[in-house]
């Protein structure tokens, strides 16, 4: 009998060290439970060695879907390309596109705080545009923050043609196991990340949200900063030196905040935190990702923060429980209800 799921092709250099490659590993999982699923590695100029993420390599491997390199043509029913900016140091792309509907997942915000451009905007989408053979193109948000900056680039810079903004979010899929949160949490705060000046807000913001007062002090993704003059009490570890899991069992509150010239379009580690049962501080534009239970502060507020949430824990467990509950709208059962929809 014909396999009558959709056909779905999703499109990737899997070489991305972040959470790009983690959030294509969970749709592979996902969508092959609903759709004719194949996985279509593209080599681009960004990187060097074939070596992919091994979060997608392993992804593959569990649903029994090749990671089929450098074809000359990707065609199916829906094709879903992952973090155009791959292509920002390219001059064509490598090979064709034929598709019913083709959705570009925007994960690199089109603005930076300030105004400045995110990546080569127009010029990773013409390339794509020029590649692909399809009856619709949508460039597809991952969350309201990274939509806006959408929307507020082609006010500047004017309508993409052949584009539509698709109607729903393509956001990042959390699968995450939810963990209660601790019965007594204590001044134990950390951060992690990939390495990258963009991630990091300056030194001056790193003390003043990790002062010598905490109990403990964990940064994992620390790279960037094992070469400067840090207070004794930071534990830096280098990135993927420690499991994720591992890491959040030892910190009850997860600040969060980067280079103000740069802004998450998503933050996949903070919906980590939160299923850790973890109480996450970081800045507005942030936090309004992730709903109500996340807070939302300056660098300046964050000791006043810790200091409430430790001397009221049901207060901690009531936020920790908020933040979990909106987690709910980026599920797998979520993304396949909108999907389908």
């Amino acid at each position: 009998m014909a396999d009558a799921r959709p056909g779905v092709t999703l499109v990737v250099d899997p070489r991305f060290s972040g959470g790009t490659s983690s959030a294509v590993a969970t749709e592979i999982r996902v969508i092959s439970s609903f759709c004719r699923l194949r996985v279509a590695a593209v080599s681009s100029a960004m990187f060097a060695g074939d070596t992919a993420h091994p979060a997608i390599v392993d992804a593959c491997e569990a649903v029994g879907v090749p990671l089929l390199w450098d074809a000359p043509t990707i065609s199916d029913e829906i094709v879903v390309l992952h973090n155009p900016s791959f292509l920002k140091f390219d001059e064509q792309f490598p090979g064709r596109i034929v598709a019913d509907q083709l959705l570009v997942v925007c994960h690199e915000n089109f603005l930076r705080p300030g105004g400045g451009e995110g990546f080569a905007v127009r010029h990773c989408l013409d390339l794509i545009r020029s590649a692909s053979l399809c009856r619709k193109r949508f460039l597809a948000p991952i969350s309201a923050w990274n939509r806006e900056t959408i929307t507020d680039w082609m006010s500047s810079n004017g309508w993409l043609p052949g584009w539509e903004i698709a109607a729903e979010d393509w956001t990042n899929i959390c699968t995450f196991n939810l963990l209660p949160p601790p019965q007594d949490p204590r001044d134990r705060r950390g951060r992690l990340s990939r390495p990258g000046f963009e991630k990091f807000p300056d030194l001056e913001t790193l003390n003043l949200i990790f002062p010598p007062s905490c109990e403990a002090v964990r940064i994992l993704g620390a790279d960037s900063l094992f070469a400067e003059d840090v207070p004794q009490h930071w534990d830096l570890i280098p990135f993927m030196g420690e499991r994720v899991d591992s890491f959040l069992e030892t910190i009850d509150f997860f600040i969060y905040y980067t280079n103000p010239r740069w802004r998450e379009s998503f933050g996949r580690v903070i919906g980590e935190a939160i299923a850790a049962g973890k109480v996450v501080i970081t800045d507005p534009e942030t936090a309004s990702i992730f709903g109500p239970g996340v807070l939302a502060a300056a660098p300046d507020q964050v000791d006043d923060l810790v200091a409430h949430y430790i001397a009221n824990p049901a207060l901690y467990a009531d936020r920790v429980r908020v933040a979990q509950a909106a987690l709910a709208q980026i599920s797998a059962s979520a993304f396949e209800a909108r999907f389908h929809a």
